[in-house]
């Protein structure tokens, strides 16, 4: 009698070898298939040998090694690719059957294949999941999103294969209805892009503001790595400065000053546009990588452009500290601002997201792991409807504490002409946050001026709208409110 596998996983990519072999290892059978049969092949004849995954050489072959409700995971390239997984694999399923999505799919895609799913009779998750390579195989932060009746379903194998807080507690549960899911990983991925960056800058300020040593700057971001800048990506940058060649030569120094990126940035962006959020750090973030791949305009601009030398005169040890201050102010902006968008996400599409929860996902295996997400998760405990992360106490005497070294590090790249899009960015927004009042009285003035589009008035109830005659020849029509 063949043996029977408890999930299916589809794509030998290096996630979902990783996941494959996390799945096993935690005491399930697999079974597996490629669209490229020598992948499958050697993988069954590699990494999988003599463990509990079984090779199939297509998709009804998967099917049928599969319990009831059988579970279909797809570990795929996101977009057209995933749409013709799932047509292949529908007419093997019956009804009560699970298909998840483990990649990096849209979340407005999710919410459709949920629909159509549903109206088969099958059911359909969207998960996303965090943590590299290394976290498909240890660990990683799984988000999952979609139809609620699969949870129970696969709620044992995910939160087998998860990673682990320190006090025990899974990075996975239950995100919610539709693209959920999905949206949430893709936020996840906005804040990677912002905390990137934000490391970057200090870097760059640091190297060519300070002119640390790769040595020096390792140890400052090791040390930072100690206090409550304690994260993943900052002890990832700490072992990449301190990383030597086969000659003993710094890596970090011969690679290309370009950056590469897979979409999910931009969609942050595009999500905050549609939404009406001041996405502004995560926006910046996306452009400067934009900016960092035109590398040979920057080259010639070099040459023709110029700006202040970089002269640091000063007492370096407070500098430093001044840019942890700037470098944890902004990174707690950047997480402000990624739950923001996703509170305003919830109220359009009707989904009742749990920040606190979704700080708790965070806290494991995922890239932007870090020490103050368990803050993240008290301060939404203690307010379910708080609108912004800012106002917790805890950030707010945080970023109280760092603002001067915050303003001071800001203002001495900027005198230098280091640029730091993004953690000048954080500081505007934390700046317009806290203002009573904005110029976008003129702003608004303008626009009636030259297309009466109106106003309303500080001394007459929000909803009234006025228009002003500013020149004599001017009609009184007036755009619609």
């Amino acid at each position: 009698m063949q043996k029977r596998a408890d999930i299916g996983v589809v794509g030998l990519a290096v996630m979902g070898e990783n996941l494959i072999l996390n799945m096993e290892s935690r005491g399930f059978t697999v079974a597996c298939y490629n669209r490229t049969i020598s992948k499958m092949d050697a993988f069954i004849q590699g990494r999988a040998l003599g463990k509990n995954i079984i090779g199939c050489h297509s998709i009804d072959a998967l099917i049928q090694t599969l319990t009831r409700p059988r579970k279909v995971m797809c570990m795929i390239q996101a977009g057209s690719a995933v749409d013709a997984f799932i047509a292949s694999v529908t007419p093997c399923l019956e009804a009560g059957d699970i298909l998840i999505d483990g990649g990096n799919s849209h979340f407005q895609d999710t919410i459709r294949r949920v629909e159509e799913a549903q109206r088969k009779g099958l059911l359909y998750v969207g998960a996303g999941i965090s943590g590299g390579e290394e976290g498909a195989l240890l660990g990683p932060s799984i988000m999952p999103g979609g139809s609620a009746a699969a949870w129970e379903a696969i709620r044992l194998i995910f939160q087998k294969i998860c990673a682990y807080t320190d006090d025990g507690k899974p990075c996975c549960d239950w995100v919610g209805e539709g693209g959920s899911g999905h949206f949430v990983k893709m936020v996840h991925n906005g804040i990677e892009y912002g905390d990137m960056q934000l490391i970057g800058e200090t870097y760059h300020v640091l190297k060519d503001g300070l002119g640390l040593s790769n040595e020096e700057m390792q140890k400052v971001f090791a040390a930072w790595n100690q206090g409550p800048l304690n994260s993943y990506l900052i002890e990832i940058t700490a072992d990449i400065l301190g990383y030597k060649d086969e000659q003993g030569e710094a890596v970090i120094d011969k690679i290309l000053d370009t950056a590469g990126q897979k979409g999910t940035g931009k969609w942050t962006v595009a999500s905050a546009l549609d939404l009406g959020q001041p996405l502004t750090l995560i926006g910046e973030a996306v452009f400067a990588r934009y900016l960092s791949a035109l590398k040979d305009e920057r080259a010639a601009a070099s040459r023709l452009l110029r700006g202040p030398e970089a002269v640091f005169t000063g007492d370096r040890t407070a500098m430093i500290a001044d840019l942890g201050e700037a470098l944890y102010a902004s990174r707690i902006v950047s997480y402000a601002q990624g739950f923001q968008i996703m509170r305003a996400m919830a109220a359009e599409q009707g989904w009742r997201l749990d920040c606190g929860g979704i700080a708790q996902l965070w806290r494991g295996g995922c890239i932007i792991r870090s020490v103050f997400l368990e803050e993240i998760r008290e301060a939404f405990a203690a307010d379910f409807d708080l609108s912004n992360l800012l106002l917790a106490p805890f950030f707010q005497q945080a970023v109280e504490k760092a603002q001067p070294g915050w303003r001071r590090a800001a203002a001495a790249a900027l005198q230098w002409g280091v640029p730091i899009p993004a953690i000048s960015a954080a500081l505007a927004y934390y700046d317009g946050y806290r203002a009573a009042r904005l110029p976008a009285n003129l702003l608004q003035a303008q626009r009636d001026y030259f297309g009466a589009h109106t106003y309303e008035r500080i001394d007459r109830p929000r909803g009234e709208f006025f228009h002003t005659r500013w020149k004599d020849r001017r009609g009184a029509t007036s755009s619609s409110a």
